[in-house]
């Protein structure tokens, strides 16, 4: 598993002060969507490995993170590039939506 866990600790490190592209999946345990995302999560923190990092919010456990960006439903996954969110997608999602939102938040 390629992705990393994020704390409402670590997020400013982890997230913000990143000097690469950061994909962070806001989810729950509980949340079965959230389940269906997870593998497509990791499978992208593999691919994009050395161009992005991928880390995982559980906003049961850190509900800052989460509040402080506005994310009112999961899964939710947002891209930050420069330590602030340019890409952000609520649902679950297939594979190719969230390669593509990776793949644009690359480019700009």
């Amino acid at each position: 598993m390629a992705d990393i866990t994020i704390t409402d600790q670590s997020f400013k490190k982890d997230v913000l002060e990143s000097s690469k592209p950061v994909v962070v999946d806001f989810w729950a345990p509980w949340c079965m969507p959230c389940r269906m995302v997870s593998p497509i999560i990791e499978q992208l923190a593999e691919e994009y490995k050395d161009k992005v990092v991928v880390g995982k919010v559980n906003v049961d456990e850190n509900p800052n993170s989460g509040s402080q960006f506005g994310v009112m439903s999961i899964p939710s996954v947002m891209v930050f590039k420069g330590g602030k969110p340019v890409k952000n997608v609520v649902g679950a999602q297939s594979k190719d939506s969230y390669k593509k939102m990776i793949e644009e938040a690359l480019v700009e």
